[in-house]
């Protein structure tokens, strides 16, 4: 059951995800690992993921987070490569529903607890408020570490009659059944579920993570693999049916912190800071000293076997004898029945409205407001590599020692999603690709975080075919192959599902010689729109938060013209001074939170509310002198991409044609609102 549940075995999920584009020239290892591995020259590696812990967090807000950043550490460690930066994706229900306001304190506290103490900066993310998330709030984490290309290290078993090892802390009661609970629907008997969520330990990570690079060094690993989702049982599962071997374990050696553990709690534990390896028998010695120096434990648990078995002894008796190949490759795969979503019904007039007035109800929504008060509970400078740090646009961070940096983001749009799973998929990716390119970076892959509701239902079926169809279409087109993910479904409570949201986390890389583009605007710069704005303002952020809708049709993304464009933004960037993409709010919201990033004032040259609030795609906003303006304007030319000016970075207040208000009291609303809604 634990295997063959939805966290272990993909089983409604796998049939779909095989159509993701996983492969190209910067791809050293795909899904299927424990994280994905992208070359970035010079011999080295970035390793990185995303996972949910949806449902723990929901249940247990603090231990759910914290240790949801701690299995996605292990992930990335696993692999032979040092953290370097962390991300989070986080969803929440209704500002005023009385479990929100808990769940935010519970949640950030927990990941800014665990990630500050192992010390791992927290770089980027997202954080959005709807109804639909008040049962199932959602808590997607993101790592990314640095290896040598050649010295990345694997989980597939090999050889016969080698010692499997347990490493790490010992094995509890806390966790039991905590797969099988995450890929279930929630309903009243919710508090009953409670001891199912882990405990971590960021201390004991540190060590383990200190220890697992040691040993890697002494050539004793064959094969590693951290203990996860079903603990024991997929870790052992996982490794020997990569591998196409047996294993074999002696469950009175498990080191156990609790007296008369049964057979059944050791191998569905959920304890965290552990992991399994596959030992190089003459090595056997050394390897234990590493992580004696460490006081971690070290305990032989059993050994590879030739027979596709999956062997498990208690004090000499058998507790179970499976052909193991059955628990993992050949689980059951459905081809669940699913059906498109509908098309969206074409939007009802939407009135001009004062584009301050609109401007302000964004800034005082928690959705746009500054996110500060989340952020800076989270560590963003520790290892002083950090260029760019959370609430403007990706996350930026040197290789140590080298002049590459590399940039992280995390986007989704969920309603977008739900109007239109195809063009919300494509978007996701597409605003990943921009907020790359809005720091000067080139994209070079992606990971996947897939939050849907139950997929028994054809309806919630076919939103995650949809989206992985859009999503598959945009790696593609922008050559951002995904690498690793997740995929967490059941994300329901008494029958109402969650915004179906495919949480897209992509790394890019600044190569030495080349400048990112992190100033802010100056005062004089001009600002320049490249893209065509049609003024949709269907599914837009205006919509929802001034006038309470949600309807009309999700924008199209042109994935051509988002190749274009930013290929001229990364062509062109000894003009730029700042520059971000256009998202949600549009124009509108761009200009202001570049105008809060330089503190000057800006001035647009329109009043009308959809070429302000419209969000079509493929947009940025540039910030640049008068002389690099009209450079800016030959190169477009000649590139054939649309690039106009719309206005300029000037004095101490906001202007949108007749309508203005001073830069300090926007500002003043934007900064506080979301602390005097959670504080």
């Amino acid at each position: 059951s634990a295997m063959w549940n939805e966290h272990c075995s993909y089983k409604s999920s796998k049939i779909h995800l095989k159509k993701l584009p996983t492969t190209g020239p910067q791809v050293i290892c795909g899904p299927g690992e424990n994280a994905g591995v992208v070359d970035i020259g010079d011999g080295q590696a970035v390793v990185f993921k995303m996972e949910s812990h949806n449902h723990p967090s929901y249940i247990e807000p603090y231990q759910g987070a914290a240790t949801g950043v701690g299995g996605i550490l292990r992930d990335v460690f696993t692999m032979g490569a040092r953290p370097i930066a962390a991300m989070n994706s986080l969803s929440f229900g209704a500002p005023d529903h009385p479990k929100t306001r808990q769940l935010v304190h519970g949640v950030v506290e927990g990941i800014g607890g665990y990630g500050n103490a192992f010390g791992v900066p927290t770089v980027g993310g997202e954080t959005r408020f709807h109804k639909a998330y008040n049962g199932n709030c959602l808590v997607n984490a993101f790592a990314a570490g640095l290896a040598d290309a050649d010295k990345i290290f694997y989980s597939a078993a090999s050889g016969v009659g080698r010692p499997v090892v347990y490493l790490g802390a010992k094995t509890g009661r806390d966790g039991v059944g905590g797969a099988t609970m995450a890929s279930a629907e929630f309903d009243e008997s919710i508090e009953e579920k409670r001891p199912t969520v882990q405990v971590g330990d960021p201390f004991t990570e540190k060590r383990l993570m200190e220890a697992t690079l040691e040993l890697m060094q002494t050539g004793a690993v064959i094969s590693i693999q951290d203990m996860g989702a079903a603990g024991l049982t997929c870790s052992a599962v996982e490794m020997g049916d990569k591998g196409g071997l047996g294993i074999r374990l002696d469950l009175e050696n498990v080191p156990q912190r609790e007296t008369n553990m049964t057979a059944y709690e050791m191998m569905l534990s959920e304890s965290q800071e552990r992991m399994l390896m596959v030992l190089d028998p003459s090595k056997e010695a050394e390897a234990k000293a590493v992580f004696d120096k460490w006081d971690l434990d070290f305990a032989i648990v059993g050994e590879t076997i030739p027979e596709d078995r999956f062997l498990i002894m208690h004090n000499g008796t058998c507790m179970a004898d499976l052909p193991l190949s059955k628990l993992s490759s050949s689980a059951p795969e459905y081809d669940r029945p699913h059906v498109p979503t509908p098309e969206a019904a074409p939007l009802a007039d939407v009135p001009q409205i004062d584009p301050i007035d609109g401007l302000k109800a964004l800034l005082a929504s928690p959705n746009y407001a500054s996110k500060a008060w989340i952020y800076d509970q989270y560590d963003s400078q520790v290892m002083a590599d950090t260029m760019r740090t959370p609430g403007f646009g990706a996350g930026v961070i040197r290789v140590h020692g080298t002049d590459k940096k590399l940039a992280f983001t995390s986007d989704v749009t969920p309603r977008y999603v739900k109007a239109n799973p195809v063009q919300g998929g494509r978007q996701a990716v597409a605003e990943a690709y921009r907020n790359l390119t809005a720091v000067g970076a080139k994209p070079l892959a992606t990971t996947d975080n897939l939050n849907f509701g139950n997929p028994e239902k054809p309806e919630i079926m076919g939103q995650f075919v949809g989206a992985l169809q859009g999503i598959g279409e945009a790696c593609l087109a922008l050559d951002m192959p995904i690498v690793s993910g997740n995929v967490s479904l059941y994300n329901e409570t008494d029958g109402q599902g969650i915004l179906p949201t495919p949480t897209i986390g992509a790394v890019g890389l600044i190569a030495a010689g080349e400048e990112p583009i992190l100033d802010t605007p100056r005062d004089g710069h001009v600002a320049l729109l490249l893209g065509e704005t049609a003024g949709h303002l269907g599914q837009s952020a205006l919509l929802a938060e001034v006038f309470h809708r949600e309807d009309g049709d999700a924008p199209h993304v042109d994935l051509d013209i988002e190749r274009a464009n930013g290929d001229f933004i990364r062509a062109n960037r000894q003009w730029i001074r700042s520059c971000t993409d256009l998202a949600d709010g549009g124009l509108a919201l761009a200009a202001f939170e570049m105008a809060a990033a330089g503190n000057t004032g800006v001035q647009l040259d329109t009043d009308d509310t959809a070429q302000l609030f419209g969000e079509d795609q493929g947009r940025y906003l540039i910030a640049c002198s008068f002389d690099a303006a009209e450079a800016l304007m030959t190169a477009a030319g000649q590139a054939g991409v649309t690039l106009s000016s719309v206005g300029k970075f000037t004095g101490d207040t906001v202007r949108m044609g007749g309508s203005e208000a001073p830069l300090a009291e926007l500002l003043e609303t934007y900064r506080s609102s979301f602390a005097a809604t959670f504080a």
